[in-house]
């Protein structure tokens, strides 16, 4: 049976390495890749080839304008081809620079093939000039659609959070603090170390036993369960952590914000930290849970739907057992889930100074002592980033 494992990230180096690991690690493996380089001409270049070199090639056309979209089309018709084959032990996907595993991963799980890993790999050295840079992906060439309006950082940042498994380069231009930016960050995740060592001398079957990276590669994967630590209203956030210059404040609080100080405060908030995600409760909007997601400089928020105190008792067996659980650990006896839980990383974070910069942004006693009522005829200053 075919096993697909996905390999992304924005550090082409550290995954191109990562790939060649698991293409000498595995024997009967191969690697696809589309290059979304020549999108702009109208076409996506995708190559099979395994450790002895290319197999083939081929050009599939866009589709509705967008190059990711023409390798969702293409890639699972591939895979089963090699699927139906039987000589194939295992498939690595190969991302494009800037296309994100969650995606793809979905994509295959649905084509009926089964994904036993999903890698991202990082060189530690790059990771917080990625999460600092706000430059748009068009701006560097790798837009992966005309309308693409992500940036370098918060597309890293998802590269990095969803997969389980990171491969890390051995860099010499790492210290000890970029390393625990990195742990730090995605703390539950499984770093494989990927050095410069001779990929033809590595563990194969008939050698020995799996290395690290292969075993990570072959390991399993629940798409489910990855999409739910990745969803505002349950994701899995870092926990506090101070280390090598590196600090994680988890803010929790039961109050919800005043929209106008916190709209007012956004971009000393935002700047204050590399990463900053998590959900928030706005005083005008008591019964909407709002995801916050920050890097570069840059803040998206928008609505991901009720609280689970606002929902019905009979529509609670709607919603997943992961999502009941989370509320439960945030559960009030007042006003149930809704709370801020936001989570900030970086280098050099003045912990002291934001603490006291949100505090500001909450309800005073007397805002709070108003009531609900009372607080949705504050003024809606968010009206804009949500596109009401």
């Amino acid at each position: 049976m075919l096993s697909v494992v996905i390999v992304g990230g924005l550090h082409a180096d550290a995954r191109k390495a990562a790939v060649e690991r698991l293409l000498a690690d595995v024997s009967g493996s191969v690697v696809l890749h589309h290059d979304l380089a020549t999108a702009a001409a109208g076409t996506v270049v995708r190559t099979v080839r395994d450790a002895s070199g290319l197999l083939s090639a081929g050009e599939t056309p866009l589709v509705n304008d967008c190059a990711c979209c023409a390798l969702r089309e293409d890639l699972v018709p591939e895979l089963r081809r090699l699927a139906d084959d039987g000589t194939t032990r295992l498939a690595i996907v190969e991302l494009w620079d800037s296309v994100e595993p969650k995606a793809m991963a979905e994509v295959v799980t649905a084509g009926g093939l089964i994904v036993t890993g999903v890698i991202t790999a990082v060189d530690p050295a790059l990771v917080l000039p990625c999460l600092g840079n706000g430059d748009d992906l068009a701006e560097r060439g790798l837009a992966a659609a005309a309308t693409d309006q992500r940036t370098i950082a918060d597309t890293f940042a998802r590269q990095l959070e969803y997969a389980p498994v990171l491969a890390v380069t051995d860099s010499e231009e790492a210290d000890d603090e970029d390393r625990e930016l990195l742990t730090q960050l995605h703390p539950t995740a499984r770093q494989v170390p990927i050095g410069p060592g001779d990929l033809a001398g590595a563990a194969s079957p008939a050698a020995g036993p799996l290395s690290p990276l292969a075993q990570a590669a072959l390991a399993g994967f629940d798409v489910e369960a990855a999409a739910a630590a990745q969803h505002p209203a349950c994701a899995l956030l870092p926990a506090e952590a101070d280390a090598h210059g590196v600090s994680t404040l988890v803010w929790h609080r039961d109050r919800p914000f005043h929209p106008e100080r916190l709209y007012e405060a956004l971009e000393d908030i935002t700047c204050a930290a590399a990463r900053s995600r998590g959900r928030f409760w706005l005083a005008d909007r008591p019964d909407t849970l709002l995801h916050w997601d920050a890097a570069g400089g840059a803040l998206c928020v928008e609505s991901v739907g009720p609280w689970l105190a606002s929902l019905p008792d009979a529509a609670w067996d709607m919603v997943p057992p992961v999502r009941r659980a989370a509320a439960a650990l945030d559960w009030h006896p007042e006003h149930g889930d809704c709370c801020q839980h936001l989570v900030f990383t970086s280098p050099a974070l003045d912990r002291d100074g934001l603490e006291r910069l949100l505090e500001s942004c909450l309800l005073t006693d007397a805002e709070y002592a108003a009531g609900r009522s009372a607080w949705k005829q504050l003024p809606p200053a968010f009206d804009t980033l949500l596109e009401v």
